[in-house]
């Protein structure tokens, strides 16, 4: 008998968007349908469709796929790993978004939009998201799953400008969760926190290069961690030949003080409690005091790595890929004070992007803003500063690891497609990395 597993979803989004003031955007959409992936020898076929009606016809074309691409194109036979028979505790969201009213959201947007104006902000962005799916699973080896999710947040920008100098300040919170989320966070603060970094930065200096001491505030050291780590962490990259991490499995790869986990488990913005194939979720240490000890897989690359499935994910109704969750460097001993202590160099904070090379394990990181730091002094701010080195010989300088973990929310790109993920750390140091500056 042919393998196939079918993925259905319903659910919808909603977003709201006031630009300077005025309405900009309120829309829902709604999002139906269902995907089914099928296994004959060595090849995958898939299809989705917009109508779960259809999904009988689905299975017998996406196996008839499968089978034609086996016979025009063999391949080594695919082994899939088992699924673990657990039944995992969904989260079961407090206060459904569907229950607040528009017009109260939308005075939340407003609220939020008036903590960003003051004296030299000339432009105001406020969004809010909210997000729910009903998602079901069940496959031809008889493993079911349903449960529901919903994510929920706002983000924020300020604009400062002195002459020609135009300077952007931004805040956000997202997680899973429906508008409970707003009681985990303060909107208002978070949005004149945006006001004073778009000002702050109208009057920071240029930076210095070269090589210092950096710390890195907990935003920024998770995009490294999930950029350079995670996605050269995940089983399929390695299988490609672009990984650095390819055969570095229980060797010591970074400073003893380093320990990566991803874990869906926890509730965060890449939290779920089945990933795409039906594997239940968990955790799952990347590196352990510095040594490599897992990637990240699927149930086909899991055998081929000795490792645990659970991290096949797809975006909507697409095929289901190797992708990270919530990706965090764990916490480590030190209070931030203790961390900051005697250091001279420089803070980076936050992040507007940046490029990584996982094959060749080089990255570059641009922070929103910057300061020098003396004797553990944070003192005048820099902007358009940015982070670049060697992936493995940056984990192998972190000297310092706080005990402030924090998560931030974003969406993360592969194969085309985009998924909620939770990036992580708490305040590091890193010792001799290179600063320069940014575009």
């Amino acid at each position: 008998m042919e393998f196939y597993d079918v993925r259905e979803i319903d659910g919808y989004t909603t977003a709201i968007a006031y630009d300077n003031g005025e309405v900009d955007e309120i829309s829902e959409h709604f999002v139906t349908g269902g995907a089914v992936r099928a296994l004959a020898g060595g090849s995958f076929g898939f299809t989705s469709v917009d109508d779960v009606k259809q999904m009988s016809s689905a299975v017998k074309d996406a196996i008839a796929i499968a089978k034609k691409l086996d016979r025009l194109n063999p391949r080594p036979k695919i082994e899939l790993a088992p699924i673990q028979k657990i039944k995992k505790d969904v989260y079961r969201v407090k206060k459904r978004p569907s229950d607040v009213s528009l017009e109260e959201k939308q005075r939340l947007v407003k609220d939020i939009e008036a903590a960003l104006r003051g004296e030299g902000i000339t432009s105001t962005k406020v969004s809010y998201s909210e997000s729910y799916s009903h998602n079901l699973f069940r496959s031809s080896e008889g493993d079911e799953s349903e449960y529901d999710t919903y994510r929920t947040g706002f983000s924020c920008i300020a604009v400062a400008k002195d002459g020609a100098n135009m300077q952007m300040g931004r805040r956000s919170y997202f997680n899973v969760g429906g508008y409970e989320v707003f009681d985990q966070c303060d909107p208002i603060k978070l949005a004149k926190e945006a006001k004073e970094e778009a000002l702050s930065l109208l009057g920071a200096g240029s930076p210095p290069g070269g090589h210092f001491n950096v710390i890195l505030d907990q935003e920024l050291a998770g995009v490294f961690i999930h950029e350079a780590v995670g996605h050269a962490s995940e089983a399929d990259t390695v299988l490609e030949g672009d990984s650095c991490l390819e055969g570095q499995l229980g060797k010591l790869i970074g400073s003893e003080l380093v320990t990566v986990r991803d874990d869906p488990t926890r509730l965060q913005y890449g939290y779920y409690p089945y990933d795409s194939e039906g594997v239940p979720s968990q955790s799952t240490t990347i590196i352990e005091n510095g040594v490599l000890r897992d990637y990240l897989n699927s149930r086909e690359t899991a055998l081929k790595f000795n490792g645990h499935p659970g991290n096949a994910r797809a975006g909507g109704l697409m095929r289901p890929v190797v992708r990270m969750s919530n990706t965090f460097i764990d916490n480590g001993d030190m209070t931030r004070d203790e961390v900051f202590e005697g250091v001279d160099g420089i803070y980076l904070k936050g992040s507007r992007g940046g490029q990584v090379n996982t094959g060749e394990g080089i990255f570059q990181f641009n922070a929103i803003m910057g300061f020098i730091v003396k004797n553990g002094e944070i003192k005048e701010p820099i902007r358009d500063v940015s982070i670049s080195d060697s992936t493995l010989k940056t984990l192998k300088n972190i000297v310092r690891v706080g005990n402030d973990l924090k998560f931030s929310a974003g969406r993360c790109g592969k194969a085309g497609q985009g998924v909620p993920v939770g990036d992580g750390s708490p305040h590091v140091l890193v010792k001799d990395a290179v600063v320069g500056g940014s575009a």
